[in-house]
């Protein structure tokens, strides 16, 4: 197929390094919203760069919030809900809680129809029962009696003593969150608990436990909010539904899926993920494994592997029995005659008429299911453990590494930041290539096109991936251990701000090639005019990479473009989009 216009990335290159990390530019034809992917940050929140990093994101279509701000969102609503309707905050807030904290469902149910929502809450406007006062009243609960004074009701006017409230009210708030609907203990009536009644008569323990639930509530039944997944993380995200991409990071550093709550996999949808997830630990592979690498004993039918040469196996106790691995019959009707200890001409003959063809067949199908799942299982285990590692350079290289190398190069942290893109750029990368594996692992077979297309640009994605890593790790060192400033650290960031820039638009025009299910791919193997002419997966050098797909094949160099910006030139040898003042290449080395 002809993949030279497809995989040009030379456009991507044509972008400054000064781009935002992982910004999905206006000039390729992309929305900005669906371009959104997740940032890391491991600085202080107290310090001024934490706001520099989380900007980065254009028109970020959620908001962290942490639990400050959820009281005060949610104080907001119930003031507004109390001011428009006339009512108390504790009405209010029961009225809210009701209806999942939607503001204008309040509205629309109350001035649709007062007299049923409040029948419907449990907000009543006059009595069930008088509650007289200056005279002796029986509980409803312990049946003792109380002088008025001992003795409280809610808005139904029902009595019960302090101590049988509280012990009601304490109970409910130990047996979970329905204690925020709680209601009137008389069995036939339906009047609600309100907070006043609550504060007035637990203990702080439980105030407190029912306050964290009238939090919790806030975010788990509101449709738009959700809580950061992440272990021992107390942010919650507010989600503007229907923007794009679902990918999420919050104040923690954690990523995530904000639909399925999983770990951010773009380009791979929530439904491949929970299958791959689902697949990594179900027992379905550990079946596959037996019936690949063992053989039922005849005798007593359990799987036996096999662990030494010779074709004589005997079962453990207490079957014993003792059959020939290849023909599964009993060791005594075997000799010379069957070809000896490590060979049977029992079953070669019988493979030769058919006998065995059903089960060996079946047994080659789970060997090859299985060795097809672990050859993407581990790239996908491996590009996940290379993140990891990435993600704790990052943070050494803000904490230590980055006020040593301004010492050491006499420049200041603040020109120093193209070091923290390249390796936000590379944790970024790391997760979208792991996932590419997830993709390609469920990728249909037949579908031969789009499978050697993807395998091709998995491939470059890969290689050009490896050489902002080795740059922003192993080149950076040189720069690290030196004893003064270097001369050519300039051209160093040269380098590694076009190589981010480069992978940067090649990875984010990678997601939204898969994003799209490779649709410019058509049945016969090549590519869409359209697609052909667009600059679809921008960035990359025409050399060949070993390690491609198996269908992929290695392509020739196609003619530079000529760059119309008069900033930089473009290397006639990997079309890299330089600036002016440089004379070799920062991609190829080459000289100009």
């Amino acid at each position: 197929m002809d993949s030279e216009d497809e995989f040009d990335m030379q456009d991507a290159a044509a972008e400054s390094a000064e781009d935002d990390f992982y910004s999905g530019g206006e000039e390729d034809g992309f929305d900005s919203d669906d371009a959104d992917v997740a940032d890391y940050e491991f600085i202080d929140n107290d310090s001024d760069d934490s706001d520099d990093l989380i900007s980065h994101r254009h028109q970020q279509n959620y908001t962290v919030l942490s639990e400050e701000d959820i009281r005060q969102r949610q104080d907001d609503d119930v003031m507004r809900i109390a001011t428009v309707l006339s009512i108390s905050k504790f009405a209010a807030s029961i009225l809210l809680r009701y209806y999942n904290w939607s503001v204008s469902k309040v509205h629309d149910e109350w001035f649709a129809d007062e007299e049923k929502v409040r029948k419907a809450v449990g907000l009543l406007e006059e009595r069930v029962v008088p509650f007289p006062d200056g005279r002796e009243m029986t509980c409803g609960i312990c049946f003792e009696t109380y002088p008025s004074d001992r003795l409280l009701a809610a808005a139904c006017g029902h009595p019960f003593c302090n101590s049988c409230w509280a012990g009601y009210i304490s109970t409910a708030i130990n047996d979970g969150p329905g204690c925020l609907m709680l209601r009137c203990p008389d069995p036939s009536c339906n009047a609600a608990i309100g907070q006043d009644m609550i504060n007035l008569l637990t203990s702080n323990e439980d105030s407190e436990k029912h306050s964290r639930y009238f939090i919790r509530s806030y975010i788990e039944d509101n449709r738009k909010t959700k809580w950061c997944p992440a272990p021992g993380c107390d942010y919650a995200v507010d989600f503007i539904v229907g923007s794009g991409s679902y990918d999420v990071t919050c104040r923690c550093a954690y990523s995530f899926c904000w639909n399925c709550t999983e770990e951010a996999h773009r380009p791979v949808d929530c439904g491949t993920v929970a299958k791959w997830i689902l697949k990594n630990s179900a027992e379905s592979e550990n079946m596959n494994w037996i019936l690949a690498n063992s053989k039922p004993c005849p005798k007593c039918k359990r799987p036996i592997e096999k662990n030494q040469g010779c074709m004589h196996i005997t079962c453990t106790p207490p079957c014993k029995f003792e059959f020939c691995w290849l023909c599964l019959g009993a060791w005594s009707d075997h000799g010379e005659r069957t070809g000896g200890f490590y060979a049977c001409n029992r079953y070669e003959t019988a493979k030769q008429e058919g006998v065995y063809d059903e089960a060996e067949k079946r047994r080659e199908m789970a060997k090859n299911s299985l060795e097809r799942y672990t050859h993407y299982y581990e790239r996908w285990a491996t590009n996940q453990s290379s993140r990891q590692k990435a993600l704790a350079d990052l943070q050494q290289m803000q904490n230590v590494h980055l006020e040593k190398l301004s010492d050491i190069q006499c420049q200041p942290e603040s020109q120093l930041k193209f070091i923290i893109e390249a390796w936000l750029q590379i944790v970024e990368c790391r997760r979208v290539l792991k996932w590419t594996y997830a993709y390609g692992y469920y990728l249909p077979e037949h579908e031969h096109a789009k499978r050697m297309f993807f395998e091709y640009v998995q491939g470059e994605a890969e290689s050009g991936l490896e050489r902002l890593h080795q740059c922003a790790e192993k080149e950076l060192q040189t720069y690290l251990n030196a004893e003064g400033p270097s001369k050519d650290f300039n051209e160093f960031r040269t380098k590694l701000a076009g190589l981010t820039s480069v992978t940067r638009n090649y990875f984010e025009n990678l997601v939204r090639a898969l994003e799209n299910g490779l649709s410019d791919v058509d049945s016969h193997g090549t590519c869409s005019s359209r697609t052909a002419s667009s600059k679809s997966l921008g960035g990359g050098s025409s050399r060949a990479r070993a390690g491609r797909g198996k269908g992929s094949t290695s392509r020739s160099s196609g003619p530079s473009r000529i760059i119309d910006d008069p900033g930089h030139w473009s290397c006639e040898h990997c079309t890299f989009a330089n600036i002016k003042p440089a004379t070799i290449c920062a991609m190829c080395q080459q000289r100009r």
